[in-house]
């Protein structure tokens, strides 16, 4: 089967053709041929837009599915139809599902729901039996059943000594830890980013020392047993602060092998936008200060950012539309993630942009790198990023979005996958 890409714009910064215009020739799901013009075969699918765009196929590291076990808030295959909308042709879901994906079995079912789903789905085991954070799961087991990383996802690794042995254990093995830093002791009841904010709406505030300390513990930790590995042994989810991204920053400098990323939402919001209570903007880690934001933005400008995510937290109207203080944490953003982004961009580069979604992701998770050039693996995401559209229904079986009803910019409009072309 051959597809013909008309006049795309390579956006690839590991590619000799980024920022050019060219015809990009596709058969049996390989790239065969890019050049300025090409004869389109007999037969040929040709795929042709005004302000074509196309880049390796994007990946996100952080995506609560729900299945096995929350179905009523998300399944895979919800979850697979809002990725595909987004943009993504992989992502790599959370293990704190029902029952979590501490166990072979587990982790198989999930392998199992996700053949023939047009996402490649990549699952994250458990660091502990039931992501409870006291006895350790099979990460060995684990890791050879296909375990693309280990993480007990919404749940933070309090114990210093637990993530200690979780780095040694996987160092050997090659494999990544990956850490949502929160010391859960300080944030315990709070509603929202602890500052003038929090105050002005009696609201308990969540510190960003509470993240910060965290960072600080789990680097000291990595320094100790670290070998200076080229690839990250650990990787922070879900920045906030700017302070930690001043700490990360300082630790690449010293070569520690540390990865981190920032949840596109994170990029569009700061505390004064929850001054109407709204429970969609209920987020953790929470939004915080302006300058937060700035210093988000200059991380990922300066590459100590490595990603970003979408965080995708499905959660049922029960959980979200109820009182402040009493409704869950999390937004879903598989759909929205990149045009969250690029609406809010203050000027980094198209390509810059579009690596945190690609090759970094890839190089993070020890995954072979894919860039649009001649032979390679068709897996690609065509989109618009000047195109507005307004996000009026999801994909996913959960509403939480703020979004929802928003004109934003860049337009996902489909991807290439395993030979098959999806239209968004």
């Amino acid at each position: 089967m051959h597809i013909l890409l008309r006049s795309a714009h390579i956006i690839d910064a590991q590619s000799p053709l980024n920022g050019l215009v060219r015809d990009v020739l596709i058969e049996n799901g390989l790239i065969r041929q890019i050049a300025e013009a090409i004869y389109a075969p007999h037969g040929c699918q040709i795929v042709e837009f005004d302000n074509l765009h196309v880049s390796p196929g994007w990946f996100d590291l952080r995506v609560s599915a729900g299945d096995p076990g929350l179905e009523h808030k998300e399944t895979l295959t919800s979850a697979c139809r809002a990725a595909l909308a987004g943009g993504f042709t992989d992502m790599a879901v959370l293990p704190n599902t029902q029952p979590v994906i501490d166990s072979k079995d587990t982790l198989g079912y999930v392998q199992r729901m996700a053949d023939g789903q047009p996402v490649a789905v990549h699952p994250i085991a458990a660091i502990t039996k039931g992501a409870k954070g006291t006895d350790f799961a099979d990460m060995i087991d684990l890791h050879h059943a296909g375990a693309i990383a280990f993480s007990d996802g919404d749940h933070p690794l309090q114990s210093a000594d637990l993530l200690l042995k979780t780095l040694q254990y996987l160092g050997p093995m090659g494999a990544l830890l990956m850490n949502r830093p929160e010391e859960t002791g300080l944030t315990r009841f709070g509603q929202m980013h602890e500052g003038v904010q929090s105050t002005l709406l009696g609201l308990k505030g969540m510190p960003a020392m509470a993240e910060e300390i965290m960072i600080e513990r789990d680097l000291r930790l990595l320094a100790y047993v670290s070998d200076r590995s080229s690839l990250p042994l650990l990787h922070f989810s879900c920045l906030s602060s700017g302070k930690s991204v001043e700490l990360i920053r300082a630790a690449k400098e010293r070569g520690m092998p540390v990865s981190c990323d920032v949840a596109a939402h994170q990029l569009a919001y700061d505390d004064t936008a929850l001054a109407q209570f709204d429970t969609n903007l209920k987020v953790n880690p929470p939004f915080r200060s302006r300058a937060d934001v700035a210093a988000l933005w200059a991380g990922l400008a300066d590459g100590t950012i490595d990603a970003i995510v979408s965080d995708h937290s499905p959660q049922d109207d029960e959980s979200k539309q109820i009182e402040f203080d009493q409704a869950e944490f999390g937004m879903i953003g598989l759909e929205t993630a990149f045009s969250v982004a690029a609406t809010h961009n203050p000027g980094l580069p198209l390509s810059q942009l579009v690596s945190a979604l690609t090759t970094r992701p890839r190089h993070i998770l020890r995954l072979p790198a894919l860039t649009v050039a001649e032979g390679q693996p068709a897996t690609l995401t065509l989109f618009d990023p000047a195109a507005e559209w307004t996000f009026a229904k999801t994909a996913s079986r959960s509403k939480n979005s703020p979004f929802l009803g928003q004109t934003l910019t860049g337009k996902v409009l489909g991807t290439l996958r395993a030979g098959h072309l999806y239209s968004v």
